[in-house]
């Protein structure tokens, strides 16, 4: 089939079987918080602290060890408060075994349209990762719910604002490198949401305080809030 706009394709690709929408836990916080924690026994604590702190998407990760193991529990203890997601998802098993275990959404750094039909087959939110316009398309077209560009902090927020010309519909999620301060511009830009490890955990896998993790989660949220009521 040829496709002649973003606009038709997007179009082809909505209602059952089609592409699945961001949460409302995404969009009423606009922040996926990152968690690359060294063992999955220490994830619990910060994700407590993101929620309290107003962060309504967390997204652990398969580079941390025994977490499939945990993602059940968190998922159904915070099932109130905030959807829990799992990335680094290199897979067509990975992905799968991300739902099975409870996976709010699944999020892979790299464009598999292997790990896009599997995931975007069982009805969950989908996150692949891109940089090049041919990369994030591919994507899209495949069905997933926003592009993860990846890594952003290389092009920066006038890079989305140029893809917007040729791809108006484009759901973008920009990560890595990403510092908190920058998170306005990028919302500003058109993003649906940014996605922040590092510069957010800080230290909150070494010892740091809970109380300022939530502060800084707090701040995050509120500076993505207000550029998505400016724009």
């Amino acid at each position: 089939m040829t496709v002649s706009s973003t606009s038709t394709a997007a179009q082809a690709l909505t209602g059952p079987g089609g592409r699945t929408p961001a949460s409302a836990a995404l969009r009423g916080s606009r922040v996926i918080a990152v968690l690359r924690a060294p063992t999955a026994g220490e994830l619990e604590p910060v994700v407590e602290a993101l929620v309290r702190g107003g962060i309504q998407s967390i997204e652990l990760t398969l580079t941390t060890p025994g977490v499939l193991a945990v993602l059940p529990e968190l998922a159904r203890r915070f099932a109130d408060a905030a959807e829990i997601g799992l990335g680094t998802v290199t897979t067509v098993e990975q992905g799968l075994s991300a739902v099975d275990h409870g996976a709010a959404y699944v999020v892979t750094p790299i464009t598999s349209s292997a790990i896009a039909a599997a995931v975007t087959s069982r009805g969950v939110p989908f996150y692949p990762g891109g940089l090049t316009p041919t990369e994030l398309w591919s994507s899209w077209a495949a069905g997933a719910t926003a592009v993860k560009l990846f890594p952003a902090s290389t092009v920066g927020p006038g890079y989305l604002g140029q893809l917007r010309g040729p791809f108006p519909d484009l759901e973008v999620v920009p990560s890595g490198g990403i510092e908190l301060d920058d998170v306005p511009a990028w919302i500003r830009a058109g993003s649906l949401a940014v996605s922040l490890g590092g510069p957010l955990l800080r230290d909150a896998f070494a010892g740091g305080a809970a109380s300022a993790l939530e502060e800084r989660a707090r701040r995050v949220v509120g500076l993505a809030l207000e550029a998505g009521e400016a724009r």
